[in-house]
């Protein structure tokens, strides 16, 4: 019933949409047509006029992420992770971070919108070392690392992309201040001490109850890197109002784990993580279920964050934190099969405890 109501819906928006790319109509019809598709796609109004490839600008994983991870760890930059192999035969057939560590349940949960920036490499960064810290500390620290301090002071140009070891060294070495998401939204508010300055974008996906605009429309343009902030916001409100001041960093090492049961060791054992994986235009489409690459040419290397993992039928995945807005795929989250697109090649995070400005007693709870 539902693949039937959906080619229905094609239809509709084909005749009701005279501008409908037909690449695009035509690949979502190639995967409805496919046998054994694990995934639901559907139209996108906002992108219809786009043929598949219209994600290439937010994908900002540049060159071989599992290549730059093995050479940072030749260098001594990273670290691989030490999992205990004892913990192999109690790794659950399902696990949720957010559910594992309810009191960062806020943090965990934040899906935030990289807009029309390629910053995906920071986002991810940025989000999953929210997400540690807050679980290193048992949520002593329970707020939004900045990803506008990642995205375009460990980069002169994050828009035009990263890797996924770049921003852990930074935040390591340099600190990164609070910040949550474009004027104070998300559900942390404001105060902090430097928010993501691009706007809210519509993304890839079903439009469904989005209010936000479509990425080269106005409202979303086209997004060149703004100068590394300096200064807090405006509306930063104390401790948060000092950037000098409002540096957290983690006293430990950058990690990497590889594989299934080494990524869910270290997930287990520390919190969410930043990945990469290959993104083809199908994935432009997913509005639901386990993604496989079905048709459609590379796109890029994207960023994410892997929060948690399960089964469906037979068939297990991992369950990603997305950074295209709350309203894209499962509630921001999308959901891909293990192995698929390199998606767990290799991942980066944090270890050890985080702090403020190194000093564990300045802790603060918002």
């Amino acid at each position: 019933m539902m693949r039937v109501a959906f080619v229905a819906s094609v239809a509709t928006v084909a005749s009701a949409a005279p501008g409908l790319h037909e690449d695009r109509l035509a690949q979502i019809q190639t995967i409805l047509d496919t046998p054994g598709v694990l995934w639901t796609p559907a139209v996108n109004g906002k992108f219809a006029s786009e043929a598949p490839g219209a994600s290439k600008s937010l994908c900002g994983v540049k060159g071989d992420w599992k290549g730059e991870v093995a050479a940072a760890v030749d260098r001594g930059e990273i670290t691989p992770f030490a999992g205990n192999r004892l913990l192999s035969s109690h790794i659950p057939e399902a696990f949720d971070s957010a559910t594992n560590w309810p009191q960062c349940a806020k943090t965990i949960g934040d899906i935030r919108d990289q807009s029309n920036c390629g910053c995906c490499w920071a986002f991810a960064a940025a989000e999953a070392a929210s997400d540690r810290m807050c679980i290193s500390t048992n949520a002593s620290l329970l707020l939004p690392l900045s990803a506008q301090d990642v995205c375009f002071c460990a980069s002169y140009d994050g828009c035009n992309g990263g890797d996924i070891t770049t921003p852990w060294r930074y935040m390591k070495h340099s600190g990164v201040v609070s910040g949550g998401q474009y004027k104070g939204t998300g559900p942390f508010g404001n105060g902090f001490c430097s928010d993501f300055s691009l706007p809210h974008c519509h993304h890839h996906g079903p439009q469904g109850d989005d209010p936000y605009p479509a990425e080269g429309e106005p409202g979303c343009p086209s997004q060149s890197s703004p100068q590394c902030p300096r200064t807090c916001d405006a509306a930063a409100a104390s401790p948060h109002d000092s950037f000098a001041s409002d540096k957290y960093s983690f006293e430990g090492s950058v990690q990497s784990a590889s594989g299934e049961t080494q990524i869910k060791h270290m997930i287990m054992t520390g919190g969410p993580v930043e990945t990469a994986f290959t993104v083809y235009s199908d994935f432009e489409n997913y509005a639901g279920g386990i993604y496989h690459h079905v048709t459609g040419e590379f796109a890029g290397g994207h960023a994410v964050k892997i929060v948690g993992w399960g089964a469906e039928n037979g068939v297990k995945y991992w369950k990603i934190a997305n950074s295209w807005n709350p309203y894209w795929g499962e509630n921001g989250y999308f959901r891909i099969r293990v192995g698929e697109g390199g998606i767990d090649d290799q991942v980066t995070g944090s270890s050890g405890t985080w702090s403020k400005n190194g000093d564990a007693s300045q802790q603060v709870v918002v």
